[in-house]
């Protein structure tokens, strides 16, 4: 017999192993797990393990070539009124973005779908300018806007309606007013959009048949929309409360983390604040673990009352 070559027998092998693989790739068995392999590696990366370590960091002292665990002390610190200021802050700017970024946008949202609006494509378009707009470029300009000088735009608009001039800036409550304004400028037109995609699955027979049976357009609002509106309203909801205990931007721009008598420290900036410029990185992990479970007990009580986990909506 004739001894067979290396390179031919090689080459048959590498030709029955392409089966293989290819079975491999198309197995009903293997399949599920190749392709949900990328999300539970970038989860296990980019959230997981983060999370783990910030969470071994706030039960520590970490200084440059030394790192000391401290137990609870880092917890144990947060009961100052720094904190107990951030958090109240937070929590009044959540509650006032709620109140401006979810029934305002729905109700535009309701008229820019009516049949009354001309040009609706445009104004849909425009929605979109403010989020696109960067948050420093933004912040500058209401800086300038609202300034503490009788020149600036709201203070000579608040003369000319007869009221006295304000120092924005240096307020509480205008302060927080500006926060929310800024907000509001910013993530309106999104919150619009959401609700927009949400009208269109309300069926237009629904309409018809009320107005048939003689249907106010309240009636028609209450019982036919806000339902089929649930399910986006309770994400709207969510992600607003999320966005509001996570505001970091909005307050920097307007006072670069120092505002006066800290009238704008939000959770995040105290973070930063305590984390990155007093290089207190233990007791920022400890402020951030807080945080975190601060947003998911949150938004947990919300979809709870919404009804989300019994499948209504």
């Amino acid at each position: 017999m004739r001894p067979v070559k290396t390179e031919t027998a090689q080459t048959v092998s590498a030709v029955r192993k392409k089966p293989r693989r290819r079975n491999v790739l198309y197995s009903k068995k293997a399949a599920p797990y190749l392709f949900t392999a990328p999300f539970i590696i970038s989860f296990l990366v980019f959230f997981l393990y983060p999370i783990i370590s910030v969470f071994i960091m706030s039960f520590q002292r970490i200084l440059p070539g030394e790192i000391t665990f401290v137990g609870f002390s880092n917890y144990t610190a947060l009961l100052n009124p720094t904190f107990y200021t951030a958090l109240f802050n937070t929590l009044e700017y959540t509650f006032w973005t709620l109140i401006v970024l979810i029934p305002v946008p729905l109700l535009l949202a309701v008229i820019l779908n009516s049949k009354l609006v001309r040009f609706r494509n445009v104004f849909k378009s425009a929605l979109f300018v403010p989020a696109l707009t960067s948050t420093i470029v933004a912040g500058i300009i209401f800086r300038l806007m609202f300034g503490e000088m009788n020149t600036s735009l709201a203070n000579e608009l608040m003369m000319k309606l007869g009221a006295s001039p304000q120092n924005w800036l240096n307020n509480k409550g205008t302060g927080m007013f500006l926060m929310v304004l800024l907000a509001s400028w910013r993530w309106m037109g999104i919150n619009i959009l959401y609700f927009l995609a949400g009208l269109q699955n309300v069926p237009k027979e629904l309409y018809e048949a009320a107005e048939i049976d003689g249907a106010s357009t309240w009636k028609k609002f209450r019982h036919i929309t806000l339902p089929f509106l649930k399910p986006v309203s309770v994400y709207v909801l969510t992600i607003s409360m999320i966005g509001g205990f996570r505001m970091f931007e909005e307050s920097y721009v307007l006072w670069q983390n120092n505002s006066p008598g800290n009238i704008g420290l939000t959770l995040v900036g105290y973070l930063y604040q305590q984390g990155l410029a007093y290089n207190e990185m233990g007791y920022g992990a400890a402020i951030g673990i807080v945080l975190l479970l601060v947003i998911l007990l949150v938004s947990l009580v919300s979809l709870k009352l919404s009804g989300s986990f019994k499948g209504e909506g």
